[in-house]
């Protein structure tokens, strides 16, 4: 192929529309596996709090979809690097495992075999509220760095540098934040206490990730020890 050829290539590969469609078409495809696991789990179709939560994860992904770079659509889209961290793979099918499997099916589970008793309704719009917000913080953290991808790794191939615009001002990984902040209250607003267990574990895994990702990037991505020094904080601001 000569370079006029590939350089059509390329661009075809990262055309805006080609990966918002793919986007929307893996986001489709998840929220037909989760209301399979959802509503076989808990054994009825009569589950007011998991139709929101289904509709929820499509709205996701719709809005995701429209406003991330189409760059990093692409990146998001991989899940295999020959260069990912190698601890980061055992982290990141541990992590698909809790938040997509576990979480949802105790949760589905819970309601079919009451193990948990009821939780009240105000816990859970409470906790959807909690859960909209880290959506919406993860969705401006991604807004704002094209390089937030879904493994551990320096993007050499990408021209990675660091960002500091946005969310990033204030804490180093906010994408990080929405996201502990989101699995912690998916089991409540699911309106399951056992899956809660799982929805820990999740955060103990990401909160682990975070400690050893920001480790990778200050000795590895030019430019983010300085950063570092100037946004102290990992997650919360004035804690950590």
């Amino acid at each position: 192929m000569n370079a006029k050829g590939a350089s059509q290539g390329d661009a075809e590969a990262l055309s805006p529309r080609r990966e918002r469609v793919r986007w929307v078409v893996r986001t489709i495809s998840g929220a037909v596996l989760m209301a399979a696991i959802l509503f076989w789990g808990s054994g009825s179709l009569a589950w007011p709090m998991g139709w929101v939560y289904l509709v929820s994860l499509v709205a996701i992904g719709l809005i995701t979809a429209a406003v991330l770079d189409p760059s990093l659509l692409a990146e998001r889209s991989r899940r295999r690097h020959p260069d990912q961290k190698p601890w980061d793979r055992v982290l990141f099918v541990l992590y698909g495992l809790t938040n997509g499997l576990a979480v949802p099916l105790l949760a589905a589970l819970d309601r079919r075999f009451a193990w948990g008793g009821e939780v009240a309704t105000w816990i859970q719009i409470s906790a959807l509220v909690v859960y909209g917000l880290g959506w919406v913080l993860g969705i401006w953290a991604m807004a704002a760095n094209k390089y937030f991808a879904e493994v551990v790794r320096i993007q050499q191939d990408r021209g990675q540098t660091v960002t500091t615009a946005g969310p990033y001002r204030y804490v180093r990984h906010p994408g990080y934040l929405g996201g502990i902040a989101s699995l912690l209250a998916t089991p409540l607003l699911l309106g399951s206490i056992w899956s809660s267990l799982a929805g820990i574990l999740g955060a103990a895994l990401l909160l682990v990730r975070t400690a050893l990702e920001d480790r990778v990037l200050q000795e590895e991505l030019p430019g983010y020890a300085d950063y570092a020094r100037q946004v102290r904080h990992r997650l919360i601001p004035g804690a950590w």
